[in-house]
């Protein structure tokens, strides 16, 4: 189960990108992921360490995609 106390280390998410785009990632704090609005997918961060392999991804849902992309 995911720590909410574990924090990413913000110098990692600045070199960190999507294995599968190659782009940008968002940190999603509330729910312990890095999303890759190009991919589609929500990589998990367990305790404090991202799992950034596309098979542990899950794929955004067109809602959450939407959220994203209104962002930028």
């Amino acid at each position: 189960m995911a720590n909410p106390a574990a924090e990413l280390d913000p110098r990692l998410l600045e070199i960190l990108v999507c294995p599968l785009s190659k782009g940008p990632l968002t940190y999603d704090r509330a729910r312990q992921e890095l999303l890759s609005v190009q991919a589609g997918l929500a990589y998990p961060i367990r305790d404090g360490i991202p799992i950034m392999l596309i098979d542990e991804a899950r794929s955004l849902d067109d809602g959450e995609k939407a959220s994203l992309a209104g962002r930028s």
